[in-house]
């Protein structure tokens, strides 16, 4: 599994910043790209099938579910999606309730890319379902607005008539307007399922945050490589504070460019690389040394990077994992996660290097589809345990302690989960990434992004493997 296309990470980036030359959520401007269509006939199967009323859903642009239904990116705002079944004579219907500072965009995203190859025109949608577009009166509440557009076109005859489906993230208030209307929220995953599987332009989009977070990772392993670890004060200790290490076990803080090199610093370049290629890093890059490495629920679960001392400095033989999964082209973010070691021991880092791989390996080889979710996640941890890991380890244990991965799309992390009680689907994107931690050593993860195929699966950006950081940009500029 070694090797890989190395030209994906390719330099490109800027200084130790933050800056934004462009805006990513604007993806539909890419010529390259192809309209995003989404298909609202399923949503319309579950209303006729449950004899509801209608569907609502409502949120800002920053809600997956609403962003997946509209395709609307901005402007900020309140928005609401109401989904009407056919009845009778009446066409299947989607009305989009949208700011007023959001006409023309709504219209773009919501009306014409959805149009059948003639956008402005009269022409019919792609999935059979008319689409129309509202803006708000001022001062009326989204859920009131949706209530309304139930009301013209209930039947009232139907004996769940007043049934409403809605996603599991419908805001509180919107069920309590829905609800003093006289209608029964009650909660459906239609738009979860349908946002697992992916449209080919779904995944192009996709593969373009993958490719700027190959990016943003020869940057930061550039920059390891490019370290001097040879400094160090007379007793042994590191010349800088910060890192996980103590003074006392002789382990000096990395310098690059005769400065410490600290989580932040690799943090800011690493980010710098990603705006440069015209993708956020949404907050979601995410690099932890050492110990820090090993609490995998902090640094990358409820708790986040947030929880970490970011001017720590990296230490010389520390694991260092980077995490990144930057939002690009229309909100769809990339994974991509690798481990390295700057002069290190060859000990445990090393041993469960090698576990980890293995592990990526063997849960690759059961993407398929058809296959159980929960198989994927349990080669790997069978891997794991075969190298001596415990496979079912609690957070702050040694071990594996999480699961082999998960959706990607619209979220960074969405269904399907592994395990999960779901069968693998074409059109499903995931995030494998198994990894064993030591709270007394550090953590060692390994992640990459694939797509189901009918005949099995497709690496959407390959990045080199390997403890020891190689100078890519070096490499890259030698081809």
């Amino acid at each position: 599994m070694s090797g890989g296309d190395e030209r994906s990470a390719a330099p490109g980036h800027g200084g130790d910043g933050d800056g934004r030359p462009n805006d990513p959520d604007r993806g539909g401007d890419d010529p390259e790209l192809g309209p995003l269509r989404t298909d609202l006939s399923p949503v319309v199967g579950a209303v006729a099938e449950a004899d509801a009323a209608g569907f609502v859903a409502v949120g800002d642009r920053l809600d997956a579910d609403l962003r997946y239904l509209t395709r609307v990116g901005e402007p900020d705002g309140t928005y609401g999606v109401v989904v009407i079944a056919e009845s009778g004579s009446s066409a299947a219907r989607a009305t989009l309730l949208a700011p007023a500072s959001a006409g023309e965009a709504a219209e773009r995203g919501f009306v014409d890319a959805a149009r059948i190859d003639a956008p402005h025109t009269d022409a019919a949608f792609h999935d059979g379902v008319l689409r129309t577009v509202r803006t708000d009166r001022a001062g009326v509440p989204v859920g009131v607005r949706a209530a309304a557009v139930l009301d013209e076109h209930g039947s009232g005859d139907a004996v769940d008539d007043r049934r409403v489906l809605v996603p599991r993230s419908v805001p509180h208030d919107a069920a309590v307007y829905l609800e003093r209307a006289g209608y029964d929220p009650a909660s459906t995953p239609i738009v979860t399922d349908s946002r697992a599987v992916k449209t080919s332009d779904e995944v192009d989009r996709i593969r373009r945050a993958q490719r700027a977070a190959a990016a943003g990772m020869a940057r930061a392993e550039t920059m390891l490589a490019r370290s001097d670890s040879s400094r160090s004060d007379p007793a042994g200790g590191s010349m800088e504070p910060g890192g996980s290490g103590s003074e006392e076990d002789g382990r000096p803080v990395l310098r690059f460019e005769d400065e410490p090199l600290t989580i932040e610093r690799l943090r800011r370049a690493v980010n710098a690389t990603l705006a440069a290629r015209g993708v956020r890093d949404a907050g979601n890059t995410r690099i932890a040394a050492g110990r820090d490495a090993a609490d995998s629920p902090r640094w990358g679960g409820p708790g986040g990077p947030a929880a970490l001392d970011r001017n720590a400095g990296i230490r010389a033989g520390e694991t260092v994992v980077i995490d990144l999964a930057p939002r690009g082209p229309d909100g769809y973010h990339g994974a991509l996660t690798r481990t390295f070691v700057v002069d290190g021991d060859g000990g445990w880092e090393r041993r469960a290097y090698v576990a980890v791989e293995a592990a990526l390996e063997a849960a690759l080889a059961e993407v398929e589809p058809g296959a159980p979710a929960t198989t994927v996640h349990g080669e790997a941890a069978a891997e794991l345990a075969a190298y001596g890991f415990d496979p079912n380890a609690s957070p702050g244990e040694p071990g594996f302690t999480h699961d082999a991965g998960h959706g990607v799309g619209l979220s960074r992390s969405e269904p399907p989960s592994l395990p999960g009680g779901s069968d693998l689907r074409p059109g499903h994107v995931l995030a494998v990434e198994p990894g064993v931690y030591d709270p007394a050593t550090g953590g060692v993860r390994l992640g990459d992004v694939v797509v189901v195929r009918e005949d099995g699966y497709e690496l959407l950006t390959a990045y080199p493997f390997g403890t020891v950081p190689v100078d890519r940009e070096r490499s890259a500029g030698d081809r």
